[in-house]
């Protein structure tokens, strides 16, 4: 994580159920906050292939499929996963203090892929 890492909290644990989804504003960015099996991540929250917000889609292991055109992307990695979707997410670092959640304000580098 980057020296200058701004965090912002936007939720408690227990605010997002597992294997679901929360919008939250993390700085001014909309932000989908996951429950994944009991990890927490945080992606950009509004699809990369069209004005849709991804906490009103659905979640199925680590994957979210948009509401609007049924793209699909892996949460921990933000990676687009099959069409109309080709651009990914942004994600970014995600901690939990105290029973708190914060979502830092740089996104974490693309990983490649596999």
């Amino acid at each position: 994580m980057a020296e200058d890492e701004a965090w912002h909290e936007v939720a408690r644990v227990g605010d997002v159920s597992e294997d679901d989804v929360l919008q939250v504003d993390a700085g001014g960015k909309c932000v989908a906050l996951f429950n994944v099996g009991g990890v927490y991540y945080a992606t950009s929250g509004i699809c990369t292939h069209a004005h849709a917000f991804l906490a009103d889609g659905y979640v199925q292991d680590d994957t979210i499929e948009c509401p609007l055109h049924q793209g699909v992307f892996h949460i921990p990695t933000g990676r687009a996963m099959c069409p109309p979707v080709t651009k990914d997410l942004e994600v970014f670092p995600v901690k939990v203090e105290d029973g708190r959640i914060f979502v830092g304000s740089n996104p974490v580098p693309p990983r490649p892929a596999k």
